[in-house]
C-alpha cells in the first residue's frame, strides 16, 4: 500500500468514526426546512462548523513541525482512550435524544421569505450559525482525535485525509436530506456506527504510535 492509498484509508476511517452520527441532527434540521430556513443553511452550517473544528485541530499539525515526531506520536493514546471509553460507557444510549433535544431548542424564524442568498450571505446568516453551533457541540470531543492524527501526518497526507473528511460530510448531508422521509433510519445508522467507531479509534491510535515509532521511547530505543 503506497502513501496515497494509506492516506485515503485513514481519511475514510477517521471520517466515519467521528462524523457518523451527524446524520441524526442533519435529518432533524432538514425536517424543519421552511420558506426561510433552507437546505443551504444546513449544508453551509455543517461545513462551517466542521471547518472550525479542523482549524482548532491544526494546532497539532503545527506542533508536529516543531516537536519530535516520536513525542508527538504519544498523542496517539488519546484516540485509544476515547475508543476504550466509548466501549465502556453507556452514556451514548441517550445521546440520540440529547442531540434531538438540542436541535429542537433552536428557534427557526418563519417570517417572510427572503430573496435567494449568495454564498457569503448564507455564511453570515444567523440560521447557518445555529447549525454550526450544533456541529461544533456534537463534534467537540473529536478534537482529541484530530490533533494527534494531524500532528503525525505529512502535508500531502493531511490534504488527502481532510479531503476524505469533507467528502464524507457532503455524503452525510446528501443522505440526511433523503432520510427526511425515513428519519428513524438515521438513528439506526448512528447506533450501528457507535458499535464500530471505538474499534476504529483504537486502531487509529495504535497506528499513530507505531507510525511515529513512539513505542521506542519505552523500549530504550
Amino acid at each position: 500500500m503506497n502513501w496515497l492509498e494509506g492516506a485515503v484509508a485513514t481519511g475514510i476511517a477517521v471520517a466515519l468514526a467521528t462524523t457518523f452520527d451527524d446524520n441524526i441532527y442533519l435529518t432533524s434540521f432538514f425536517g424543519k426546512v421552511s420558506r426561510t430556513f433552507r437546505p443551504r443553511h444546513i449544508v453551509v452550517g455543517e461545513f462551517l462548523g466542521f471547518t472550525i473544528l479542523v482549524g482548532i485541530s491544526l494546532v497539532g499539525f503545527l506542533g508536529g513541525l516543531i516537536v519530535s515526531n516520536m513525542w508527538i506520536g504519544l498523542l496517539g493514546v488519546l484516540p485509544i482512550i476515547i475508543g476504550i471509553n466509548q466501549l465502556m460507557s453507556k452514556e451514548d444510549e441517550n445521546s440520540d435524544d440529547d442531540v434531538a433535544e438540542e436541535v429542537q431548542k433552536i428557534h427557526i424564524d418563519f417570517g417572510k421569505p427572503r430573496r435567494k442568498q449568495s454564498l457569503w450571505s448564507t455564511i453570515l446568516d444567523p440560521k447557518t450559525h445555529r447549525v454550526s453551533a450544533v456541529t461544533i457541540s456534537n463534534g467537540g470531543n473529536n478534537i482529541g482525535i484530530y490533533i494527534p492524527l494531524f500532528a503525525s501526518s505529512t502535508l500531502p497526507n493531511l490534504g488527502v485525509i481532510l479531503s476524505m473528511c469533507y467528502v464524507t460530510i457532503g455524503f452525510w448531508c446528501l443522505c440526511s436530506y433523503g432520510l427526511t422521509q425515513f428519519p428513524g433510519i438515521s438513528f439506526l445508522v448512528a447506533r450501528f456506527g457507535r458499535k464500530v467507531a471505538p474499534f476504529i479509534l483504537i486502531y487509529l491510535g495504535i497506528s499513530i504510535i507505531v507510525k511515529s515509532e513512539s513505542y521506542l521511547l519505552f523500549a530504550g530505543g
